[in-house]
């Protein structure tokens, strides 16, 4: 069994996108739970389907222009001339016409957004029977200090016929980074699909986005990751300065200068989610699915999810059992991972992201939250007439295993239980992993500032440093104005403050020490 020292459920400073997150016109939308109508409208086009699929085929970025009516909680919007395109690899072959896509509010017509968005995904929730897995993961994530896209659900009509039941998830681009980063001028590398490209962990793909360092030539990594920013100047230095940071420094250079060119605890996080819901159709297993954002103002590369439809085991990733995963699991040529397992100092640290992310991994802490979503979407899963699975089988596969066919290579596929999944990970890691020891790794002393609970709801509780006082913390919102609060008994209230992010510094001899408060 690993031992690793305990940590609260915390959010450190060096989760940057929490620190800097700006309140933004899109919290209107996705800060309640609900489904949005969504009526796409092609006016005369008949042949709009046959069009969108041939525009899909030809993978020349071709898209249909149409008319959009939405309507939420916050009322009914109208815009005109979108482009929708269909999109996806795996999820293409869900039966039927029902589609992944996307709709580009200001492609057409410049400036024109969704309650601040350019761009919203609609997944079809491929291999998914309970329409939840990406909903739960990236909520949780977001919980958590691990930068993730926000999901709500959507009924879809496209000129006049219900085409389905979706998720609607906020796309990781400008409008992303400058909610959760506060920046958005640097570079932003999408990891490539690379399907039919050796993944899922084998290491026989030519063109994996593995983080490798493959050389200096710009050329050999464009079959591996995307640029979807600053496309014009199309300069990969800085993601191949990276690569060879990650590949070719020593132990004691990488643990000296990792923290400096990454947001490192979002990023050990990050991985160490994955690991944790057995999300493995990710970095860590396929190397695919994730973002690599390089921030302008602070310099540091930051992680962001990406397509978690497959969360909760349910990527049959070549002889892994997500149930019994190792959390120190690592694929072939997945040079990262290879670090941090192999230099002891940086494994500690993983260990330690570990512990802070399975605090909550819980049937306690998330059933009720898995119950509330079900009692949300389930009559629009019944009234869903192009769903991959049946009703019954959605209802049973929220607590239980089910097997079904076709929803993924080599036949028939067993499709864990949400709640069972849970409780089985839980009781597979409490054997694999020790988080209540009290030792540590030289090196990891440094004073830290501890807020729990994530996310609070009326009170929190706070861990100081050495001697730091609670009457000398302070507190400011997103846009850095100071919050009064009254500390007391360990911990202040938080029911006078709005939902939303919120640093909290304290005062130390060696200096002011930061970390992160979510308030629901």
């Amino acid at each position: 069994m690993t031992t690793i020292r305990p940590l609260f459920a915390v959010l450190t400073i060096s989760s940057s996108f929490l620190a800097s997150a700006q309140f933004a016109p899109s919290d209107s939308l996705f800060n309640t739970d609900q489904v949005v109508e969504v009526d796409l409208d092609f006016g005369d086009n008949d042949a709009f389907w046959a069009t969108l699929v041939q525009y899909y085929e030809n993978d020349q970025g071709e898209t249909l222009l149409g008319d959009v009516t939405i309507t939420d909680q916050t009322g009914t919007w109208t815009y005109y001339n979108v482009a929708v395109d269909l999109k996806g690899n795996s999820s293409y072959s869900h039966p039927g016409n029902k589609k992944s896509f996307k709709i580009d509010f200001n492609d057409d017509i410049a400036g024109q957004k969704f309650h601040g968005m350019a761009k919203v995904h609609f997944n079809n929730c491929w291999s998914d029977p309970t329409f939840l897995r990406e909903k739960i993961f990236f909520d949780y994530c977001q919980d958590h200090g691990v930068l993730a896209p926000r999901v709500l659900y959507a009924n879809v009509t496209m000129n006049g016929t219900f085409w389905g039941f979706y998720n609607l998830v906020e796309a990781v681009d400008k409008d992303f980074l400058d909610r959760w980063i506060d920046d958005d001028n640097g570079n932003l590398f999408k990891a490539a699909d690379n399907f039919g490209m050796g993944g899922g962990g084998g290491g026989g793909g030519s063109a994996e986005a593995d983080l490798a360092y493959y050389g200096s030539a710009q050329a050999s990594y464009t079959s591996r990751y995307e640029l979807k920013t600053n496309e014009t100047a199309n300069d990969w230095s800085d993601l191949i300065a990276l690569l060879d940071l990650l590949n070719n420094t020593t132990d004691a250079e990488l643990i000296e200068q990792i923290p400096t060119r990454m947001a490192w605890d979002g990023v050990l996080r990050s991985l160490a989610m994955d690991n944790l819901f057995g999300n493995l159709d990710t970095y860590i297993n396929s190397a695919r699915n994730y973002y690599l954002y390089h921030d302008s103002t602070t310099f540091l590369w930051n992680w962001i999810k990406w397509d978690a439809n497959m969360a909760f085991g349910a990527y049959p990733a070549q002889g892994q059992n997500a149930l019994t995963l190792s959390p120190t699991y690592v694929a072939n040529n997945r040079p990262l991972m290879e670090r941090i397992m192999g230099i002891p100092t940086l494994r500690t640290q993983y260990l330690n992201a570990y512990c802070a992310v399975k605090e909550d991994f819980t049937n306690a802490y998330l059933d009720g939250r898995i119950d509330a979503l079900v009692d949300l979407i389930a009559p629009h899963v019944a009234a869903d007439p192009n769903k991959q699975y049946t009703l019954a089988q959605f209802n049973t596969n929220i607590t239980s295993d089910i097997t079904v066919t076709g929803g993924g290579p080599g036949g028939s596929q067993t499709l864990r239980g949400l709640k069972s999944f849970i409780t089985t990970r839980a009781n597979s890691l409490s054997g694999l992993l020790d988080c209540t020891a009290a030792s540590v790794a030289d090196g990891l002393e440094e004073p830290v500032l501890r807020v729990y609970p994530v996310p609070a709801v009326d009170r929190v509780e706070v861990q100081l440093p050495a001697g730091a006082r609670m009457a000398d913390l302070r507190l400011v919102d997103g846009m850095g104005r100071e919050v009064p609060i009254e500390p007391s008994a360990g911990g202040f209230s938080v029911e006078h403050l709005a939902s939303g992010i919120y640093r909290l510094t304290a005062l130390t001899a060696n200096g002011p020490v930061t970390a992160n408060l979510v308030r629901r």
